[in-house]
């Protein structure tokens, strides 16, 4: 089935509003999915508004949050994302981040009592094309164990940065710290397809190709033990500045009843001016010119970017699973009001 983005935005709105999710929240949510559908990335699309619909439902996330500002010196920030979707606080945290860099050089805001974020790219994405260079870091409900550990401690914790190229796209690394996203997971389950072997393993440890057991049970860290360490690295940063709770003590993103999450995300913006003038510019081109000297080398996020064009253009594919899944919420509550 084929949408367009704004056919996807007013999907998704729909069905998070039909949760009782409030008109704002629910539409700047929906433009974060639909970018996602248009990315190529359908983990962090559509799938994802039965599960904040869930949430919803069984008071896992304030409905209308009213997000609040905790200044801190002359760089810094808090901001209190109140428990709602976290969209329109990260929104929010990188306009406050680049606002601080291009005051003083640098803008470090660290969000607390957050929730889910999507595609940790998208921010770090914004924040390049305003000219900043961009670092952003999140903790998950916990999904991972530490080395040596056979106990979930940790998240997938994403994290993303990004590059301004003068007159490009910017250069953008995003990646879960698991093997795969864990969101994966949750769209080969609904689609009932497997899994590869290596992504997931059982509750008690067992490799699986089941989606359902990956979600009840560990995703493999990213390179084994590095993996693990650098999500621990994010877990102390994310929640040593937010105050945000530790990954194993938010219940899964994957049920719909639990407690509020309360998770925290980290973004990190810097004035490349730093050298002086267009030193920063000029490096970033040697370096691509040296990239491309070398046949078949692709700049990350340029892919992402060539099909969110072909997405904006054309329309996207989306599953038609996941969309009668929305239509079916919202016909619901049709019947219950």
């Amino acid at each position: 089935m084929s949408l367009s983005y704004e056919q996807i935005v007013e999907l998704a709105s729909s069905g998070l509003m039909a949760a009782g999710i409030g008109e704002k929240a629910a539409f700047e949510t929906a433009q974060f999915l639909a970018l996602a559908e248009l990315d190529g990335l359908a983990s962090h699309g559509l799938a994802r508004v039965s599960q904040y619909a869930g949430h919803a439902k069984n008071s896992r996330i304030e409905l209308a949050p009213k997000i609040k500002v905790r200044p801190f010196k002359s760089s810094a920030a808090l901001v209190d994302a109140c428990d709602g979707l976290a969209f329109l606080a990260l929104r929010f945290a990188t306009d406050l981040s680049v606002n601080l860099a291009s005051k003083t050089g640098v803008g470090l805001v660290a969000v607390t009592n957050s929730h889910h974020f999507g595609v940790a790219g998208h921010y770090a994405e914004a924040a390049a094309r305003a000219g900043y260079i961009s670092l952003l870091f999140g903790n998950t409900p916990a999904a991972m164990p530490m080395v040596g550990g056979s106990k979930a401690m940790f998240g997938t914790n994403p994290l993303a940065a990004a590059f301004p190229i003068e007159g490009r796209d910017p250069l953008v690394i995003d990646m879960s710290l698991s093997a795969v996203a864990r969101g994966k997971l949750l769209v080969a389950a609904k689609k009932g397809e497997s899994i590869p072997e290596g992504w997931a393993l059982t509750a008690d440890g067992k490799p699986t190709t089941d989606p359902q057991e990956g979600l009840k049970g560990l995703m493999v860290p990213l390179g084994g033990d590095k993996g693990a360490l650098l999500a621990l690295i994010v877990e102390l940063l994310v929640v040593g500045l937010s105050g945000s709770r530790f990954s194993y003590e938010a219940d899964s993103f994957f049920d719909a009843k639990g407690n509020r999450p309360r998770i925290g995300q980290l973004l990190l913006t810097i004035d490349p001016g730093l050298s002086g003038g267009s030193v920063f510019a000029s490096r970033m081109h040697d370096f691509l010119r040296a990239l491309s000297a070398d046949a078949g080398t692709r700049i990350p996020g340029e892919r992402r970017f060539k099909q969110r064009a072909s997405g904006f253009k054309n329309g996207v594919n989306v599953s038609e699973v996941v969309v009668q899944e929305i239509q079916a919420g919202i016909r619901q509550s049709w019947s219950n009001s």
